[in-house]
């Protein structure tokens, strides 16, 4: 199934020869019979892509995501926060106003 894609462009085709390829870059240890598989799959999904190309999308504007998703979260508020002394009072140990901690490195 031979499509052109929308852009005018040829269609891409996996050949045994990427499959091979991306699974050495990968470190996988493919069998004859996977790379037939995965060569044919893959260029089924192409195929597929390139059917999507076709498809008239005038007037349907982007979206990152199919459902109606809105921010949920609260808004910002500067508000005050806990004092300084506060904050350091259940500190194990503290040095001129901050946390202090064990050395790590």
């Amino acid at each position: 199934m031979a499509v052109e894609g929308k852009r005018g462009g040829e269609r891409v085709k996996i050949s045994r020869s990427d499959v091979e390829h991306v699974a050495l870059l990968a470190r996988l240890e493919l069998t004859e019979p996977e790379i037939e598989m995965f060569t044919e799959q893959l260029n089924s999904i192409l195929e597929y892509a390139a059917v999507l190309e076709q498809l008239n999308t005038d007037g349907v504007s982007p979206t990152a995501h199919v459902l109606p998703l809105h921010n949920v979260l609260r808004e910002d508020v500067v508000r005050p926060s806990l004092e300084q002394e506060k904050a350091l009072m259940n500190a194990p140990d503290a040095e001129n106003g901050f946390f202090r901690v064990p050395r790590i490195v």
